[in-house]
């Protein structure tokens, strides 16, 4: 849907000490001009890197996110950052419920969906993860999980200036493996269908949905041309500024 254009994120993850930071932002940043029309660049640095990769950026159109918050504005969180922090560092996007969240730290639909208002309490924009098992795609499930996730997660009332949507098969992370281009188009078709029921015809069909899960410049094109894709959620590739950049230019082959 290269009418809503593109946003091609990348998710930095815990990787990285400040010179690498530093050095990849300022990379991203010199290529960010050759991008093509309608594509949108942001990089999720780990917090720690936030404020060096910001510099790095600035002047450029590359734009700067996180990779979690805390629901709560501030109070005694030790270790957590709040999405006003977040703001107020420079960045624009927050990703909140990614796999490794939901996984790893035991984060359900409700906890994603409260992390997802405070950000836009914030005034950032929510990229709003979601994703099957192995074991949910094997049984058939993996539609109706992700819809499901989808309106659970969610807030009411968002759209797309203020809401994206990511499809993460969680067997598919860094494991070099992606899904059928038929099965990504039936899942975003999904994704789609739910956010038109939860937010209305207009809202719905107005939010960026991305696609996350081993996108490297190889095969970046074919996705990004399956139709309800708009964008992509990239992990491993996105430490490389060249292959994030070859993502982005796929965007608009």
């Amino acid at each position: 849907m290269a009418e809503l254009g593109y946003l091609i994120a990348g998710n930095w993850k815990m990787n990285g000490l400040s010179g690498d930071a530093k050095a990849l932002a300022a990379a991203v940043a010199a290529g960010a001009g050759a991008a093509p029309a309608g594509v949108d660049l942001l990089i999720c640095p780990p917090a720690a890197h936030l404020a060096l990769a910001g510099d790095a950026i600035a002047g450029t159109a590359v734009r700067l996110g996180g990779q979690d918050c805390h629901e709560a504005a501030g109070g005694a969180f030790t270790g957590d950052i709040s999405a006003e922090m977040l703001k107020d560092l420079g960045c624009s996007h927050v990703i909140v419920g990614h796999s490794e969240r939901r996984d790893g730290h035991a984060e359900g639909d409700a906890l994603v969906w409260r992390k997802a208002s405070a950000a836009l309490r914030a005034g950032l924009i929510p990229i709003v993860c979601v994703g099957e098992t192995e074991q949910e795609r094997l049984s058939g499930k993996a539609e109706e999980t992700v819809a499901r996730q989808v309106r659970a997660s969610v807030p009411d009332g968002a759209d797309g200036t203020c809401l994206a949507v990511a499809y993460e098969p969680v067997w598919a992370i860094g494991s070099g493996r992606t899904p059928t281009n038929d099965e990504i188009a039936a899942v975003h078709k999904a994704m789609r269908a739910a956010l038109v029921g939860l937010l209305g015809d207009a809202k719905g069909a107005s939010v960026k949905l991305l696609y996350g899960g081993s996108v490297k410049p190889g095969n970046a094109k074919e996705i990004l041309a399956i139709h309800n894709v708009n964008g992509a959620l990239v992990g491993g590739a996105s430490l490389k500024a060249a292959d994030f950049l070859g993502i982005a230019a796929a965007a608009g082959a």
